[in-house]
């Protein structure tokens, strides 16, 4: 047969386990391109950029039969042999069609067919003329001078990812100020060069630590780095990386938000001999592909990215760090959703490389793997630089004399605090300024329309929200139910604990984080650095202030509702919680300074919350362990999470019903289904939803009962009326 005869199989992006058969274009005449090069194929009636994934000799269908490729994209193959792999491995494990996970894998523009090459990126700097006449030319223009002295602090100029991380707008006063001619522009390669500013000494615990990963540098070698918050696990990073560049290698190093990133990108340059790429969703998409083909290239040393990094093409790998690897944000909520962490662990597996995971709160997951010997366990359990660990104190709340949901027994430890010169944190994570607005006289409660879940009211904007599917409205002057205007606001939101703080030290700076202030571009890293000033004595916040963040003259938090992961209805909640208590305490005492926590709860004889206070995370998550030993939950079994929403309200109760009779028709041993049943918040975003729970205390009896079962679910009677997604490893019962 000769090489322009064979069949090409093709992995489209569409909701389809099948690979598709096509005839090589009219026109070809060489052999078929290597797998992994992308193609334009009509499918149905549209046009749809494919990946190649093999070639056969023959089709069922008969070569007669097939469509023609259209176009071939790529002169060589756009995606690596080993991310190829990788991304099959994703798709049997997570039972997703591998055409969406290869899209899943490329930056936007690559999946919309775009040529790959890389974007000239550029810098823009201050002329040489601006000094001269940058008064006179910008004295009636705020933003060009603001923008203007920005670029002249930054003399060697900046990139367009710094403007966007600074201004919220900045394309205009740009254009503004190259036409005046007191700014120019000067190239810049894909990754700037990074400085080798020397680093702390590293202390003993940090010594083992390294060279115990500086053992497993040239095999597979999964590493939990376990340390207290403040104990220098970046450090630890950072040095490990270092081996890596030396060998000639690269590295990976992924974080769950992009709040992290900066902060950890700064670090990253002022400490490395390489060249660092950033990839995540707050950049454009020219940077993103510039950054991920610089990548696969082996242009950059260092790739810094978010959950999505994890498919970053690498031409030289040798190592995978996974930062804060407990996160949730670490688990992809919609698509193909996958778990950047496991998945890290798999790649550095499938490359023989070592992966680096670090966290404070270790998941349960990864501590039974540590115990059971799949992960080398290192521990730092000492602060960095002799700073001591914070004291945890419980606040019994029960009959006491609160106002918003703060004691007066906690405020008072604030202004002790304040006035011994520290610094005050305030943790609560919800966001707005109450989350009920409730009619005293009949009881009526702001509800959303579309979920089954209550309005929460923004008092400052005047708004009332709905958290799950952002519907607003302005709030009610009058009860709609019986016409009384006595509306109260119930329960407590991060907007009215500053309310709160202000009237009370109305002589402190106060500052709150939390999603709502820190939407414009540049508004966290400005809250921030008034915390770090001192211009803010108090600082209240969400969990975007859990981790990651250093600010030295904190030495009081407060946690204003430990009680809400108690008794969640995710059997995960109490983790979660314990997790976050353990992280945003963390945050105090970081210096010289000691510090404080106090946690406030109507339920102190809470065996794991005593646990926490009394013994540290590390006794709460063996006791967790044991709990989740107890009932059989994971680790000790394995999930998967059938999902069905409609707009039709028996739509997704029918469908699951049909998915359950398919999977019991399968009957495969050791699996159990429970379900399916309406979701615990069964309406949201107008549509009505519902839940099949697949369980087996074995891995491999799950899978072999999602394998086949995956590919029937499309074709169930009830499919088309539903939408439907299938969840493996669910982080979110919800």
């Amino acid at each position: 047969m000769r090489n322009a005869d064979r069949v090409w199989r093709v992995a489209v992006p569409a909701p389809l386990f099948e690979i598709f058969d096509y005839r090589p274009p009219p026109e070809w005449t060489g052999a078929p391109p290597a797998a992994g090069t992308r193609l334009r194929v009509p499918f149905g009636r549209r046009r749809l950029v494919a990946v190649l994934v093999g070639t056969a000799e023959r089709s069922e269908l008969g070569v007669g039969a097939l469509k023609a490729v259209e176009e071939v994209l790529d002169a060589a193959p756009l995606i690596p042999d080993e991310l190829l792999v990788l991304c099959r491995w994703a798709a049997r494990y997570y039972h997703h069609p591998l055409g969406e996970v290869l899209a899943t894998a490329l930056p936007a523009r690559l999946r919309q067919g775009a040529a790959a090459v890389r974007a000239q990126l550029r810098r823009w700097r201050v002329s040489c003329v601006a000094e001269e006449r940058a008064l006179e030319a910008v004295s009636r223009t705020p933003k060009q001078a603001r923008l203007l002295a920005y670029l002249r602090a930054h003399g060697d100029g900046v990139d367009e990812a710094a403007l966007h991380a600074e201004f919220a707008h900045w394309r205009g006063p740009l254009k503004a100020l190259l036409d005046k001619g007191l700014i120019e522009t000067a190239p810049l390669p894909a990754s700037a060069a990074s400085g080798a500013e020397a680093g702390p000494a590293l202390g003993e615990e940090q010594r083992h630590a390294l060279a115990r990963l500086q053992a497993g540098l040239e095999r597979f070698h999964p590493v939990l780095l376990d340390g207290v918050t403040g104990s220098g696990k970046t450090e630890v990073y950072l040095r490990a990386i270092c081996e890596i560049l030396a060998l000639g290698r690269q590295a990976l190093v992924l974080v769950p938000e992009i709040g992290l990133t900066p902060q950890l990108v700064e670090r990253l340059r002022r400490r490395l001999p390489g060249r660092l790429a950033v990839l995540h969703s707050g950049l454009s998409d020219g940077q993103r592909q510039t950054a991920w083909l610089a990548a696969r290239d082996g242009e950059v040393d260092v790739v810094v990215g978010t959950r999505s990094a994890v498919f970053t093409p690498l031409a030289r790998p040798g190592l995978i760090v996974v930062d804060e690897e407990h996160d949730p944000s670490l688990k992809q909520q919609e698509g193909l959703r996958y778990s950047a962490r496991d998945v890290a662990v798999r790649r550095a597996s499938m490359l023989s490389i070592p992966v680096l995971m670090g966290s404070a709160t270790p998941a349960l997951e990864s501590l039974y793997n540590a115990q059971r010997g799949r992960y080398e366990h290192l521990r730092l359990t000492r602060r960095a630089a002799g700073a001591r660990a914070p004291t945890l104190r419980v606040l019994d709340v029960r009959g006491r004399p609160m106002r918003e949901g703060v004691s007066e027994l906690l405020l008072g430890h604030v202004r002790s605090h304040l006035e011994a010169g520290g610094q005050a944190l305030l943790f609560l994570n919800r966001r707005g300024y109450a989350p009920t607005l409730i009619c005293h006289d009949c009881g009526w409660v702001a509800e959303c329309r579309r979920c089954d879940a209550r309005l929460t009211l923004h008092q400052r904007q005047r708004r009332l929200r709905c958290h799950h599917c952002g519907a607003e409205r302005l709030p009610d002057s009058s009860c709609p139910s019986c016409a009384s205007t006595a509306l109260m606001a119930l329960g407590q939101g991060t907007e009215r604990i500053e309310a709160l703080v202000r009237e009370r030290f109305p002589e402190v700076g106060v500052t709150r984080i939390d999603r709502d202030t820190t939407a414009r571009k540049g508004a966290f890293e400005a809250l921030t650095a008034a915390v770090s000033s001192g211009e803010a004595r108090i600082l209240i916040g969400t969990q975007m202030l859990a981790k990651g963040h250093h600010f030295p003259d904190i030495s009081l938090v407060g946690v204003i509702n430990a009680d809400q992961g108690l008794f969640g209805v995710d059997f995960r909640a109490p983790e979660r919680m314990a997790q976050l208590i353990t992280q945003v305490a963390g945050r105090a005492g970081r210096a010289e300074r000691p510090g404080e926590v106090f946690i406030q709860t109507h339920h102190p004889e809470h065996p794991l919350l005593l646990r926490l206070i009394r013994d540290g995370y590390a006794s709460f998550a063996q006791a967790a362990l044991a709990e989740r030993e107890q009932t059989g939950l994971p680790p000790f079994s394995h999930l998967a999470l059938l999902r069905a929403e409609s707009t039709r309200a028996d739509s997704p109760m029918t469908f699951l019903a049909q998915a359950a009779a398919a999977a019991r028709e399968l009957d495969t041993p050791g699996v159990v289904l429970a379900g399916p049943v309406p979701a615990p918040m069964e309406r949201r975003a107008g549509r009505v939803r519902a839940h099949l729970l697949l369980q087996a205390g074995r891995r491999a009896d799950l899978h072999r009962l999602l394998t086949p079962w995956a590919s029937r679910l499309a074709g169930l009677p009830e499919a088309r009326r539903v939408r439907w997604s299938l969840d493996v490893d669910p982080q979110d019962l919800l």
